[in-house]
């Protein structure tokens, strides 16, 4: 397999008081990818991170406050000066020889993404959860989703710089891209990694991060796939209203307005999703065609060059002239 140069590599690693975990995370990267772009997104850390990371030779973007860790993602997105991206946590979870494995697999497909095993998550509330977002994420995709939430993951920069518009300032992300590349018809691989146990503790809350881990899946998948969310919602009006409609014409040989609210309700959803999902689509080939444009104003900028200047001393005529 033809694997891309580390000098084609940017790894981003937005931190947030992450001083303890990433000196040894930046040493192996020297020695994994040499000669890659290193860059460490401070997202307003209290501590020396971005000393660290200076002093090791990083190129380090500081926030002024903490913003959140998709914020970092972000701010690294628009910084990075190579080919290819890959993210990373600064905890100390993931590690810098896998790096080439995922890279390996970027002329192949467009988005390769660590899996982490099921031993590698921090406890049994946290693997319930992604259970279950996976599940949702491959309803909603129509696609296998092994790991939503893996901060871990390979990309084309001109790709995923697509999708900095729609890509949440908290630590939802990875599940923001991963579907935002599905539903556009990008190819998605899953490499097996082994993780270590994080330096520190978490700064993701279980109860908080969570709800709003749900509430942007199902935002994205409003956004790039409405009718998988709107067609089961208009379905369960339209069953319990004939439900309730049958209920009251077997005891009461009529049909209640309760029973016209119900189905009614679920045409206006169903109806609702068909307009959405145009809107959707529209959307879609309108980032598409501004994408185009923009790589091919730069393949055109990229292609012209600076002439020589030449002098200006005229051809002596011909004496025979």
């Amino acid at each position: 397999m033809e694997a891309i140069a580390s000098r084609d590599v940017s790894v981003i690693i937005p931190a947030f008081n992450e001083s303890a975990a990433i000196a040894p995370l930046l040493r192996s990267l020297a020695e994994e990818v040499p000669g890659a772009e290193i860059l460490v997104i401070d997202d307003g850390s209290t501590d020396d991170t971005a000393a660290v990371a200076t002093a090791l030779g990083a190129r380090v973007i500081s926030h002024a406050y903490n913003i959140g860790n998709g914020a970092a993602v972000k701010t690294g997105l628009r910084n990075a000066s190579r080919s290819y991206v890959v993210l990373m946590d600064a905890d100390g979870q993931h590690q810098a020889k896998d790096v080439p494995r995922l890279t390996a697999h970027l002329l192949r497909y467009n988005m390769v993404v660590g899996e982490r095993p099921a031993s590698g998550q921090a406890g049994w509330h946290r693997w319930l959860a992604n259970t279950i977002y996976n599940r949702l994420a491959t309803y909603v995709s129509e696609f296998p989703i092994r790991d939503l939430t893996s901060g871990f993951r390979a990309m084309r920069t001109s790709e995923v710089r697509r999708y900095l518009e729609i890509l949440p300032n908290t630590f939802s992300y990875p599940t923001t891209l991963t579907l935002a590349y599905l539903r556009s018809g990008l190819t998605l691989r899953y490499e097996e990694i082994d993780i270590r146990r994080r330096v520190g503790v978490s700064k993701i809350r279980i109860w908080q991060d969570g709800t709003r881990f749900l509430l942007i899946l199902t935002k994205i998948a409003t956004l790039f796939a409405p009718f998988r969310v709107f067609l089961p919602v208009s379905l369960a009006f339209f069953a319990t209203g004939s439900l309730y409609y049958l209920y009251t014409f077997i005891t009461e040989h009529r049909f209640t307005n309760m029973a016209a609210l119900l189905l009614s309700t679920g045409v206006i959803i169903f109806m609702l999703g068909l307009v959405s999902e145009q809107i959707s689509l529209m959307r879609s080939e309108r980032i598409e065609a501004a994408t185009t444009t923009k790589l091919r104003e730069m393949a055109v900028a990229s292609d012209k060059r600076p002439t020589p200047r030449r002098g200006n001393k005229k051809e002596p005529k011909s004496l025979s002239a």
